[in-house]
């Protein structure tokens, strides 16, 4: 299966910005999904989900400004939700423009917060949601660690020691192979204009974390809203979504599905094939 590389130009508050994305399956499906990444991740993480689904399914991946191949935005207090919303439409009515689309999403962490929000909205275009592990409460202790270390900007004197920081740091993501790690490093990181190797996100994403008081996190008043069918993902030692929390999401809204994975933290990254197949069930009653 090919993959294909684009760019949807977006607007912002100081001028336009580029948003890459790639492109899996077939571009006149009428039903596509959208893989969001998490706070510091980019499209390429759904490599191997979207060659799962791309038989059935044209899927997108977006680098969400700010990280992987997409611009940077010059002032980064705009780094937050109403950015991220705003592009995604342009993106979806650049999709949509010749013929009209059956929009399933899935968003990991923050991918799933902006769905969340989204298909919360009235006439949204989102007909089922796959939520992974995020959910309707973040603790606040789980928001200082993610502030810990987001907008930090280490560097590397080569690829093999940026890869053992990578395993480190993401030891959440679960037991994965080495080419899964390789490939989820190679995907976010670069080499500076010294030759040494760091990560490939804007570090002032952070912004918004530094510029208010960190506080808990109530999204339960958009996910009440949500009428589409949801499917729940959640690593059960996960810290950034608890079990009470994503117990209470089967009851509430949507009742989402809950799907837990043994072994995994923050946050299953979808490419072993316990996880792949459960993403796979939920979206076979839309297969083209």
């Amino acid at each position: 299966m090919t993959i294909t590389h684009h760019t949807v130009q977006c607007l912002n508050a100081q001028g336009f910005h580029n948003m890459h994305y790639t492109s899996w399956g077939q571009s006149d499906n009428p039903n596509i999904v959208m893989c969001i990444h998490g706070l510091t991740r980019n499209g390429r993480d759904f490599d191997t989900l979207a060659q799962s689904l791309a038989n059935d399914f044209q899927v997108i991946c977006p680098d969400i400004v700010g990280r992987g191949q997409s611009d940077w935005l010059p002032n980064k207090q705009y780094y937050g939700m109403p950015q991220y919303m705003a592009d995604i439409n342009t993106l979806l009515a650049k999709l949509s423009a010749k013929i009209p689309r059956c929009v399933h999403w899935v968003g990991t962490s923050m991918g799933g917060m902006i769905g969340m929000v989204m298909a919360s909205l009235p006439q949204t275009p989102i007909q089922s949601i796959v939520i992974n592990d995020v959910g309707t409460h973040i603790d606040k202790i789980a928001l200082e660690r993610i502030a810990r270390y987001v907008g930090l900007t280490p560097t590397f004197a080569s690829y093999a020691e940026i890869n053992l920081y990578m395993r480190a740091i993401c030891r959440p993501f679960g037991p994965l192979n080495d080419a899964q790690w390789d490939h989820l490093t190679k995907h976010n990181v670069k080499q500076n204009a010294q030759g040494l190797w760091t990560l490939n996100y804007d570090p002032g994403i952070a912004q918004p974390f530094q510029d208010s008081v960190i506080a808990e996190v109530d999204l339960s008043s958009f996910y009440e809203k949500i009428s589409c069918r949801a499917l729940l993902l959640r690593g059960k030692d996960s810290d950034l979504l608890s079990h009470a929390t994503a117990h209470r999401m089967t009851q509430t809204g949507p009742k989402a599905q809950l799907i837990e994975f043994d072994g995994v933290g923050h946050a299953p990254m979808l490419m072993t094939e316990d996880q792949i197949s459960s993403v796979q069930k939920f979206l076979h009653p839309y297969k083209q």
